[in-house]
């Protein structure tokens, strides 16, 4: 006689191992594994809840939440933390909704707000109490053997500013921890003129330190040797992920934003990675305008929100009038204030 089938899920202990079957531990990206769930559990002390779908034995599904408690950006649970998606993988819609169900128990118990799902799915409809909201997507270049069979398909004026950007005198380099200094500098720096709070720099230590050889900071110079801009790249599998990628604002009329992504394109080209992932944006941004220029498949993020008390979806993103102000004065701060106040703000805004 055959044994019933039975499908279960559970959270798992802290010290509780799994090994994720690879099409799972792919789909979940690296935001959803434990070494970076691990990373943000350190830095930022916020509990995480590993929920795992199993059906007879064998992982069908998987979401990892991180419970996150700030006095201006509320209580909520949410995947992916810091990053653009990941943290939710299934092979089956039994095992979707199973995780969903489970998640939503979860909220409930600890008196949450909302809880925001991100993932890679913005054209699938949500099911019952949950809502999509639609504001951002993810841009994905696949690669070439020869970064030069891409720059043929570019448009003419794009290609244009990829040559002039070569011509200015800008540098970069890639590395690891001997570049942590500068790609701090210049991230930190680019995220004050943008009005927008940034880390201390063991974040950045911490993560590179978690992700290994999987990490790369990448690091713009002027014609001078200056700092001009910096990127946080972390591959996995075939594919590499812009997590942060910013020019300084005297920089951007010199095409330093394509020289810096062309840089990267070129990079990777040779390292036989298959794809580029250019990082969530706003759409209809100015930031969407830029990397369409390197002509990547645009790809709608699923931000699905389960709201147990209900209300309106929170507005957490530049985009939201109530934070235009605190963007204009945030811009005007001294450096030194927004060093010491930043990463007490960003750790509320995973």
């Amino acid at each position: 006689m055959n044994a019933v089938a039975t499908r279960q899920v559970k959270i798992l202990r802290d010290d509780e191992a799994i090994t994720l079957p690879e099409s799972l531990s792919l789909a979940t990206r690296f935001t959803g594994l434990d070494a970076w769930m691990n990373f943000v559990h350190n830095v930022y002390q916020f509990p995480v809840y590993r929920l795992v779908c199993n059906m007879n034995d064998q992982v069908e599904g998987w979401l990892v939440l991180t419970h996150i408690q700030h006095p201006v950006f509320g209580n909520y649970l949410a995947t992916s933390p810091f990053g653009s998606y990941g943290g939710f993988a299934y092979a089956s819609a039994a095992a979707h909704d199973a995780l969903l169900e489970k998640a939503q128990t979860l909220a409930n118990d600890l008196g949450v707000e909302y809880v925001n799902i991100r993932f890679e799915a913005g054209n699938e409809t949500p099911p019952n109490h949950w809502i999509q909201h639609p504001i951002y997507s993810t841009y994905v270049v696949e690669l070439a053997s020869n970064s030069d069979l891409l720059l043929s398909n570019f448009g003419s004026d794009h290609r244009n500013h990829v040559r002039k950007s070569i011509k200015k005198g800008f540098s970069i380099k890639f590395g690891h921890l001997d570049l942590l200094n500068d790609a701090y500098e210049a991230l930190a720096q680019s995220m004050h003129e943008l009005g927008s709070p940034y880390h201390r720099k063991n974040y950045l230590n911490d993560m590179a330190e978690a992700m290994g050889d999987s990490l790369e900071f990448v690091v713009l110079y002027g014609p001078r040797n200056e700092l001009a801009g910096a990127g946080v790249f972390i591959s996995q599998g075939d594919m590499v992920t812009n997590l942060h990628a910013n020019i300084l604002r005297r920089f951007r009329s010199d095409y330093a934003g394509e020289f810096l992504y062309w840089s990267v394109i070129s990079r990777y080209c040779e390292k036989s990675f298959k794809v580029l992932d250019l990082g969530r944006s706003l759409n209809g941004s100015g930031n969407e305008t830029f990397k369409m220029k390197w002509k990547p498949r645009k790809v709608p993020l699923a931000y699905w929100y389960y709201l147990p008390k209900g209300g309106p979806i929170p507005e957490l993103n530049q985009k939201s009038p109530k934070f235009r102000f605190a963007i204009w004065m945030w811009q005007r701060l001294p450096s030194m204030v927004v060093r010491m106040l930043g990463p007490s703000l960003i750790r509320g805004i995973a």
